[in-house]
């Protein structure tokens, strides 16, 4: 991707240089004006094409100061070829080498692993299906790591592995709900010299009905001999009281099969109590892990959910990913990109306490702060 960059502070867009420009030799347009508007505008708001294009135009003498617009502003209909074109794969990588710049993530830090269904990507008169990313989420520093498209919910067996080797996982603690918990999974995150902890259904009967007879037992009190460590936590919040009570259990010699997950060190269960209202609901999980603190057990279980809460969430009620219908080749996978990475951009920005929504409204209404957030991230670290 070639084209002159005026202002050094434009090296975030420098990460997609790797990126092929698909079009022919008849352009009109440099690729690295379409790349930069399109992160710019989502940024402040954004969420279509022609949101692009309005917000394009409506700041263009802004524009005209970091890139060279050689023919104006682009049509609605070129940005939508031009992602539709871009190689998906390309674009996620330097979405993650980027990341990897910018996210020094500390020891024992969170990484959940999840996927979501882009709704709006299917269409029904061409019987195209919703694409499903899967993505690596940082609970501390609050961005995303990186993701990686699968054809739908089952693939996420075959797609975590291919995202795992994309990270820099060193000293983490990966989580997984049950999907992911497969043999070569557990493995694989051992391989990057991180920890895990592994959420128990029935895809794993076995080993699920074992450790399940297993604190069955305990909390029968059957099994006096056993240490197990303890630890309980209330919260109270908005007219719901949760009580979390954590088991775990360090000694599994006599667990079957254990010799086949690597590193597995123990197993846990949680005891969840929701009451709102009138009404009370009890589950209970289980997992295993290669942690043996109780503390770190817990802190992983209950941020594993950041996921949902603090990304999925957030694309759906922040960014509206789910009404975004933009689904031709590969328009839906690229959009979704640069959606993690505005989101990864204004959380970045610490001096505003605002939500989201307000830190959106502020960039396209002022364009200092606007830059702050496009272009801070990266200061201190050229």
């Amino acid at each position: 991707m070639k084209g002159k960059i005026f202002i050094k502070k434009l090296n975030i867009f420098d990460a997609f240089n790797e990126v092929e420009d698909p079009r022919g030799d008849n352009k009109r347009h440099k690729f690295i004006d379409i790349i930069g508007i399109a992160i710019c505008a989502i940024t402040s708001g954004a969420e279509s094409y022609n949101g692009i294009v309005e917000f394009a135009e409506a700041s263009e003498e802004w524009l005209k100061m970091y890139f060279e617009l050689p023919n104006g502003i682009p049509s609605h209909d070129t940005f939508n070829r031009v992602f539709s074109q871009i190689d998906p794969k390309q674009f996620q990588k330097s979405f993650n080498d980027l990341m990897k710049e910018l996210s020094s993530l500390v020891k024992g830090e969170i990484v959940s692993i999840d996927g979501k269904t882009l709704r709006g990507s299917s269409c029904d008169s061409s019987n195209q299906k919703a694409i499903h990313m899967v993505s690596a989420w940082a609970n501390e520093n609050q961005v995303v790591l990186g993701q990686i498209k699968t054809e739908d919910k089952s693939n996420e067996i075959t797609a975590i592995p291919k995202l795992l080797e994309l990270l820099e996982l060193k000293n983490t603690i990966v989580t997984i709900d049950a999907m992911g918990t497969q043999k070569k999974i557990a493995e694989a995150i051992i391989e990057k010299e991180a920890d895990y902890i592994l959420a128990l259904k029935k895809n794993q009967e076995t080993l699920y009905d074992n450790v399940e007879l297993f604190f069955h037992s305990i909390i029968k009190d059957e099994m006096k001999d056993v240490d197990v460590l303890k630890l309980i936590s209330k919260e109270k919040n908005h007219g719901r009281i949760e009580t979390r009570k954590y088991y775990l259990v360090n000694d599994i010699s006599w667990l079957h099969n254990k010799e086949d997950w690597k590193n597995i060190k123990s197993i846990g269960m949680v005891e969840r109590k929701r009451i709102i209202g009138e009404k009370e609901t009890f589950e209970r999980s289980y997992y295993i892990t290669s942690v043996e603190s109780i503390e770190l057990f817990s802190k992983g279980v209950r941020q594993h959910w950041g996921i949902e809460n603090k990304l999925h969430w957030v694309l759906d009620v922040s960014f509206n990913e789910d009404k975004c219908r933009a689904r031709k080749n590969n328009s839906a996978e690229n959009l979704a990109v640069l959606r993690h990475l505005s989101l990864n951009l204004l959380r970045e920005e610490k001096t505003s306490k605002k939500s989201l929504n307000l830190k959106k409204l502020r960039c396209a209404l002022d364009k200092s702060y606007l830059e702050k957030v496009i272009f801070n991230p990266l200061r201190g670290k050229e």
